[in-house]
């Protein structure tokens, strides 16, 4: 008989005194028994709302009642036929917006806790799985960044026999898994080993490589690449353009968190690394790249730690986990303040001047616009200053690829079926057309892409 608890069943979290002072995961997971009897709470609809409100498609009644019987590898199977960094996943993805919003637990108590059993189940098959590389047929294709879109994009098509090559930027394969999410949410050593899963594949990769500049898309084409997808992220921070954005002591999060993540500091003194913490940092901004830097900057010892974010606490785009985790770990949340300037001295940061804010009518986002009040200004103390208010898409593709177009955001233009660009041939997804936004979006969009690769590609084979 189905476990009809309307609860979750609660998942170990370290101490909040206690992971202030170190990197290791805040959430611990689930044991055999606890997935077990999470997973018994499934209904197991006809009607599958929730396979529909994930952007990968997982099969999720599925996965869970092949876990209701304690078949883990069977339901791991089910998951990866859709989902190539379950694990990841588990951790990051926003399931309270997507496929538990609409689990029918949810109308009365809790949803499912259809996240945290993805997770168990990817960590419990994380040191035992095999891969088959596919019989080739020998047809390039390339892919433009190594982050979730790209590593989407490359599972699905090397799975159908493509020779995929993923060009990379940096050093390391992950984007934003590895440069952006912080330690404490999603470890380093996880997010390889599935993107070993995906290279084991028989994905080629080609690293330091800048598309664009080392290399352009025409010359790929030359190269003997069918088709070409961009998955190259949204990795250039925005500013507010405050006087003093220049003094020593500010950061883009974006700079923040990828040397903190891919200099690992946060194993010092092991890793030294160039991130100044000063004893009083503010973050501006309130989603979740505002969250991993506040704690973050916790982590490695600064004293005071505060959110600056220009509306209410309702209105805030972080995850509440995210934002209940930061309460809990002593980082001050300044509500309705706008920075105005940023003060220094000798070079060096020293304060932050702000205004205070009231919440007037909602905006072309549905959220009510924040408004200065008048002679509300205020200067507080701070020498570390970290803006997290969005990334928008490098330039460098658009720029030395002209039939590429993009909108005034400068993310590329796509045909919302195909992923398609205006230049044939040529696909793009995740955050390079969005902009900066989720893990599992960008997946989608990889896959999509995939797909629609594949089928253009077979139909031109046929002719």
């Amino acid at each position: 008989m189905p476990n009809m608890s309307p609860k979750k069943v609660s998942m170990k979290e370290q101490d909040p005194e206690e992971r202030v002072k170190n990197f290791q995961e805040v959430a611990l997971g689930y044991t055999l028994d606890e997935a077990i009897a999470e997973a018994d709470r499934c209904l197991n609809c006809r009607h599958m709302p929730c396979v529909y409100g994930c952007p990968v498609n997982v099969p999720i009644p599925d996965f869970i009642s092949e876990l209701k019987k304690g078949n883990i590898k069977e339901a791991y199977d089910i998951i990866t036929s859709e989902n190539g960094l379950p694990a990841i996943c588990g951790r990051v993805c926003p399931q309270e917006s997507q496929c538990e919003q609409v689990c029918v637990r949810g109308r009365k108590g809790d949803p499912v806790g259809i996240g945290r059993l993805e997770r168990f189940v990817a960590d419990y098959c994380m040191d035992d799985k095999t891969v088959e590389e596919p019989a080739s047929n020998d047809i390039k294709i390339a892919v433009v960044g190594g982050g979730p879109a790209g590593l989407t994009c490359a599972a699905d098509l090397a799975k159908k026999g493509y020779v995929v090559t993923i060009f990379e930027a940096l050093h390391e394969l992950g984007g934003v898994l590895m440069y952006g999410i912080p330690e404490f949410r999603l470890p380093k050593t996880l997010v390889q080993k599935e993107i070993d899963t995906i290279i084991k594949l028989g994905v080629h990769v080609e690293k330091n490589v800048i598309v664009g500049k080392s290399i352009t898309v025409d010359e790929l084409f030359d190269e003997g690449y069918k088709a070409v997808f961009i998955g190259s992220g949204a990795g250039l921070p925005r500013f507010m353009g405050l006087k003093g954005e220049n003094l020593n002591g500010v950061y883009s999060a974006n700079e923040f968190l990828t040397r903190v993540n891919l200099m690992k500091a946060y194993d010092f003194p092991n890793h030294p690394t160039p991130v100044r913490i000063g004893k009083r940092v503010a973050v501006i901004g309130g989603g979740n790249v505002a969250m991993d830097a506040a704690r973050t900057a916790k982590r490695l010892g600064a004293e005071e730690v505060m959110i600056v974010y220009r509306r209410s606490k309702e209105e805030l785009p972080a995850r509440l986990e995210e934002v209940h985790h930061a309460e809990e770990e002593g980082i001050e949340f300044k509500l309705l303040n706008n920075p105005t300037e940023i003060i220094g001295e000798d070079g060096e940061v020293k304060a932050m001047q702000c205004i205070r804010m009231e919440l007037g009518e909602p905006d072309a986002s549905g959220r009510r616009r924040p408004v200065p009040i008048e002679n509300s200004s205020f200067t507080m103390d701070v020498d570390t200053v970290i803006i997290a208010i969005g990334q928008t898409p490098n330039p460098l593709l658009r720029d030395t690829t002209e039939p590429l177009e993009t909108n005034q955001r400068g993310c590329i233009i796509v045909h919302q079926e195909t992923m398609e660009t205006t230049m044939p041939n040529v696909y793009a997804g995740g955050d390079a057309v969005t902009g900066a936004a989720t893990v599992i979006l960008a997946m989608g969009a990889g896959k999509k892409a995939a797909k629609a690769i594949d089928e253009k590609l077979r139909n031109e084979t046929k002719k």
